[in-house]
C-alpha cells in the first residue's frame, strides 16, 4: 500500500455513525466492526480525502502526534479495515 492511494469504503459496506463512534457492517460476511472516537475520525477523513498522504497531512494538524508515527499508524487501520473487507483502495492524487 502507498501513500498516494485512496481508501473508500467497501461497496456493501454500511457505516452508522453512534455519538461520535462507528460501527461498520460488511453485508457480504455479515461482520460488525467498532471503532472508537479516533478511528471514526480517521476513517472520515480518508473517505473525504485524494490519498492517504493528504489525509495524513489533515490529521496531523488535529491531533499532537509526529508525521512518521501518524502515518504508520494510518497505514495499519487501513491494513486492518482491508483485512476486514471494509475499503477498496484505489490510485489517488500525487
Amino acid at each position: 500500500m502507498m501513500l498516494t492511494q485512496r481508501v473508500t469504503l467497501a461497496p456493501d459496506v454500511l457505516m452508522q455513525d453512534l455519538a461520535g463512534e462507528a460501527v461498520l457492517l460488511n453485508l457480504n460476511n455479515e461482520q460488525y466492526f467498532g471503532l472508537d472516537e479516533i478511528g471514526t475520525r480517521m476513517l472520515e477523513v480518508l473517505q473525504e480525502s485524494s490519498s492517504i498522504a493528504e489525509a495524513s497531512a489533515v490529521l496531523v494538524e488535529e491531533y499532537d502526534v509526529d508525521i512518521e508515527r501518524l502515518k504508520a499508524d494510518l497505514l495499519k487501520f487501513v491494513d486492518e479495515l482491508l483485512a476486514y473487507e471494509l475499503v477498496e483502495i484505489s490510485e489517488g492524487e500525487t
